[in-house]
């Protein structure tokens, strides 16, 4: 299986539209509202991604959340979190999508 990123550019490249909505709209102009910070901006997009159960995109915005400077302990906070506000199978999931970051961390 290719990576999701490889997978999602190559969606970006056969949908233009969809790419450009993204880069213009949600790029360029949500995540740069003033009322959050990025760092906040990432939880919130994990938190909802993991309730939603949307494993694939929620492990790439971990990521993400780690270089907008949200602790991988604070990930761990939303793992708990997500698991008794949207579900046991939520919560998992999410903790699965962390699972790289929360075992390489030293």
């Amino acid at each position: 299986m290719k990576p999701t990123n490889e997978i999602s550019s190559r969606v970006y490249k056969a949908i233009p539209q969809l790419d450009r909505l993204r880069t213009d709209v949600l790029l360029g102009d949500v995540w740069k509202q003033p009322e959050m910070n990025m760092r906040d901006r990432s939880l919130v997009t994990c938190s909802v991604l993991a309730a939603l159960g949307k494993n694939e995109e929620l492990t790439v915005h971990m990521r993400r959340a780690v270089q907008n400077g949200v602790t991988v302990d604070e990930l761990r906070g939303l793992v708990m979190q997500v698991t008794f506000y949207a579900g046991w199978p939520a919560g998992l999931s999410a903790g699965k999508a962390a699972l790289e970051l929360f075992e390489g961390e030293k």
